[in-house]
């Protein structure tokens, strides 16, 4: 008895052993993304674009750099680190195979807010002008409060313009001169390689190009003495000791802190979900945001400031051809090549150079003024915070705009969502019966009818393509009744219905047979920009695998968003009033299509 059980427990324990072991391995290519690709990286086919790529990831990672690091309100070469360590780190831990990780310039402006406040370099004091209106007055006095408010606005921009010019006798001619020409020649060759970037393979790094050369002009005509040029100064070789942050300020630069973790991340996680989307590959929310803590956490030590990805980077990796990480990895060594021999030869590099980096590298983020036509068509709900965001962000400050955001977002969301309206089961067993009784008999096996019950809004969008494509792509002859397929999360409910499971029969499939989706969008009560995106994005993706997408029961806004985001003018064939008409369109088209069979026969 004794020897049975010691047998038995030494199985156990070899049992528990190879769980663990195998548990280990599964927890560290899931926390350790690198060891998942890295062993089995083809040098062959992805080391020639991913140089190509690192190389010119790296010029971008140089210049931005020391520009954002002004922007900051730190020494130029804090920027050189900022563009080395949280690249390494998120290449070991980070999922996105085309984000580069590096300095950003929002996380820079809010880092700068606490740079500045706590380490002042001067105090200015600012003056606010309001004016006011009464409304429900009579029309010849709304008139004459019209001319005076016209006469206070042109009066205050005149205010203003009298600021500038009582300030202009600071302003070196010979750096606004040789800022303004920098701007010319970034914004003109950058336009010339975004045009031409199909037929160039590589695009001519005027970044590094105009830091050179206005280094050597500064140098060659002693621009610092003679004019009085400010220049970046002396810039120490090699990589400091790492040495902690101060902890004893941490609870003044918190709100700050908060700032930068958010703009960082949800900046970070969309240009990695858009790579993934991109080049068909999975990213995990929360490996991602583990790689992107310890991108800035690690670096801190090594006097990093703060930290993010980048959509001008990620685009250069887009146009260059990278295929992995290594790309970032040939970046980090360039870059550290530059720490320890180019560095010191920066010494003359104007200011007023970097300083026209920051504008033009700003251009992407002012380019998104453009998406406000499409969130006002979209969502005007989300078109009003965009602009009161903006707004807030310009008037008081960076972190302070971006709360404003966030808490607005939060309070929209907790409005609507009680709103929820919620299809019952006995709903979808009368739609099952309706759609039994008017097909008479005709087998709709390869129709899937999915119902949304719950508001699409870009907290559950994610999860609802998810489960939509999952539901998509289960084979007819595996379905399960839809009590057992009633399985759903707090977010959505999605119910399967076919007529072949409904007689208890295993239906026999058609390989022949296209496959159509009707999704009933009745319990759809209110929709966000990115949850109409996640429609078209279902969309598309539906159309790539042949599978026919069917919107029913459709309000005259959601049609309206779904064809303005996903330019589907050509398309309105997917909106139909009723899951009726939606099957009536599917009876039609399948009979057209025996029709033309026939005829070819």
């Amino acid at each position: 008895m004794t020897g049975a059980k010691r047998k038995k427990n030494s199985v156990v324990w070899r049992k528990i052993n190879s769980f663990h072991c195998a548990d280990i391995k599964q927890w560290c290519l899931r926390r350790l993304p690198i060891l998942e690709w890295a062993p089995c990286y083809n040098l062959k086919e992805n080391l020639i674009p991913d140089t190509v790529s690192g190389i010119m990831l790296a010029v971008q990672q140089v210049t931005q750099g020391l520009a954002f690091a002004i922007l900051s309100s730190v020494h130029p070469v804090f920027g050189l680190y900022g563009s080395l360590f949280p690249a390494i780190i998120y290449a070991i831990f980070g999922m996105g195979r085309h984000v580069a990780t590096g300095t950003f310039a929002l996380t820079s402006l809010i880092s700068a807010n606490a740079v500045e406040r706590l380490v002042p370099q001067a105090s200015q004091n600012f003056t606010t002008y309001s004016n006011s209106g009464v409304l429900g007055l009579s029309d010849f006095e709304m008139q004459r409060i019209g001319v005076a408010a016209a006469v206070s606005f042109l009066g205050g921009i005149i205010q203003i313009y009298a600021y500038v010019f009582e300030n202009i006798k600071s302003v070196q001619l010979e750096a606004l001169l040789l800022s303004l020409l920098s701007i010319v020649v970034l914004v003109l060759v950058k336009e010339l390689n975004e045009q031409f970037k199909r037929k160039i393979k590589v695009v001519l790094p005027v970044d590094l190009v105009l830091i050179i050369a206005a280094s050597f002009a500064c140098y060659c005509a002693n621009m610092e003495y003679t004019y009085g040029l400010d220049v970046v100064g002396h810039i120490p070789d090699g990589i400091p000791s790492p040495r902690a942050p101060p902890m004893n300020i941490l609870s003044e630069v918190v709100t700050e802190a908060f700032g930068v973790a958010l703009v960082g991340y949800v900046a970070s996680l969309a240009l990695a979900q858009g790579s993934a989307k991109k080049f068909k590959y999975s990213v995990d929310d929360n490996q991602e945001f583990l790689a992107h803590g310890l991108s800035n956490v690690i670096p801190s030590f090594f006097f990093c400031i703060p930290s993010a990805a980048a959509m001008g980077r990620t685009a250069g990796l887009y146009s260059t051809g990278s295929k992995t990480q290594v790309a970032c990895l040939i970046s980090c060594i360039l870059v550290l090549i530059v720490i320890y021999a180019v560095g010191p030869l920066l010494y003359w590099l104007p200011m007023c150079v970097l300083a026209s980096v920051i504008v033009v590298g700003l251009k992407g983020m002012l380019i998104q003024f453009r998406d406000l036509k499409k969130y006002w068509n979209v969502d005007k709900i989300d078109w009003g915070i965009w602009v009161s965001t903006y707004i807030f962000t310009i008037c008081f400050a960076a972190n302070v705009g971006l709360l404003f955001g966030v808490v607005c977002t939060i309070a929209v969301v907790i409005v609507r969502f009680p709103r929820a309206k919620t299809l019952s089961l006995k709903n979808m067993k009368e739609l099952e019966y309706k759609v039994k009784t008017e097909v008479e008999g005709e087998n709709l096996q390869q129709v899937k009818f999915i119902s949304i019950n719950n508001p699409l809004v870009f907290l559950n969008a994610k999860k609802f393509h998810a489960d939509l494509m999952n539901t998509i792509q289960k084979d007819n002859a595996n379905n399960q009744p839809p009590d057992d397929i009633n399985k759903c999360e707090q977010n959505m409910l999605l119910n399967l219905t076919s007529n072949g499971t409904c007689n208890g029969e295993t239906p026999q499939p058609y390989p022949n047979e296209k496959c159509s989706v009707i999704l009933d969008c009745t319990g759809l009560t209110f929709f966000d920009y990115t949850g109409v995106s996640t429609l078209v994005q279902a969309y598309t993706d539906c159309k790539s695998q042949n599978v026919d997408f069917l919107l029913a029961n459709c309000t005259a806004s959601l049609k309206k968003a779904v064809q303005y985001c996903g330019h589907l003018e050509s398309d309105k064939h997917i909106f139909f009033e009723s899951v009726s008409a939606a099957i009536g369109a599917i009876h039609l088209n399948k009979n057209l299509s025996k029709c033309s069979d026939h005829s070819e026969v």
